[in-house]
């Protein structure tokens, strides 16, 4: 099962921790995982490359965290609540294959 762990300070997101593997199909072909990564990484990539944001972020082999400083937090929400809603959608589709926590940090 694939894990997207939001953390929230305060009323603010400031990251995200997704892990695991969805297991809805084989490798490759696994549409829970790739919609997952995809998405991931767009927001992942805007919130680096496209807004300059300085953030911790790191990903590997089922696992991707990205991390902002508190201080950016409002210029990165739309882009991080924009994800959690994506993600509750894929959850309420793929339960056996996806579940959404928030953390408080």
């Amino acid at each position: 099962m694939v894990t997207a762990q939001f953390f929230r300070g305060g009323s603010k997101l400031v990251g995200f921790h997704i892990f695991g593997h969805a297991e809805y199909e084989e490798s490759g072909k696994d549409i829970v995982c790739a919609a997952v990564s995809s998405s991931a990484y767009m927001v992942a990539n805007t919130i680096t490359d496209i807004m300059n944001i300085k953030a911790q972020a790191e990903a590997g082999d089922g696992d991707m965290y990205l991390m902002i400083p508190q201080v950016k937090a409002d210029l990165c929400q739309d882009m991080l609540r924009g994800l959690e809603l994506h993600m509750r959608g894929l959850a309420e589709q793929y339960k056996d294959n996806l579940q959404v926590i928030i953390t408080e940090v």
